[in-house]
């Protein structure tokens, strides 16, 4: 008989973030937001941080919609908005950053860098892993943000009003 070990795992962050930019449907533009989230875990094999949109597609407003940012199986360099589109998306950054955001030479999904507002994607109903590590990392933790950013072309006719993207952050010791 082996005792189990107990695993200590802790989940501090951002909870409710508004856009920094209200956008007209007739002219576009964009708006950003970003929520940090912070990890501590004494579990020797590490932890996983996900996320979760609640509705497909996350921002919605009652029937009216705006498009998760479509990466076609990875993630795009620079968030790209046509000028008839409108599209909700997010990255990662942080000590811990999943290799599907991390970056080389212009391509996302490889390489080590990290680098600031890059490797877009969309969120999805399905659970998704944004940062991942291999060992403990009580006391001190470690932190990851995740910018979220809505981007409307000047001729996309997004109906006005609030629009509401709900997603759920979940922190999994390994």
């Amino acid at each position: 008989y082996q005792q189990m070990q107990e695993v200590f795992i802790s989940l501090a962050g951002a909870q409710n973030l508004l856009m920094d930019t209200a956008l007209g449907g007739l002219t576009g533009g964009t708006a950003n937001a970003s929520g940090t989230y912070t990890v501590i875990t004494d579990s020797p094999a590490g932890y996983q941080l996900t996320i979760e949109a609640e509705n497909s597609p996350a921002m919605q407003k009652g029937a009216d919609t705006i498009p998760d940012y479509n990466d076609g199986g990875t993630a795009d360099t620079a968030f790209t908005v046509g000028s008839t589109e409108a599209l909700f998306g997010y990255t990662v950054n942080g000590v811990d950053t999943h290799q599907y955001f991390l970056d080389s030479a212009g391509a996302c999904g490889s390489g080590s860098a990290d680098s600031a507002f890059t490797c877009w994607t969309g969120l999805s109903t399905t659970t998704q892993v944004v940062a991942v590590s291999s060992a403990a990392n009580q006391p001190t933790g470690a932190t990851t943000t995740v910018h979220f950013r809505v981007g409307i072309g000047a001729n996309a006719g997004v109906i006005a009003g609030e629009y509401v993207a709900t997603t759920t952050i979940t922190a999994l010791p390994l």
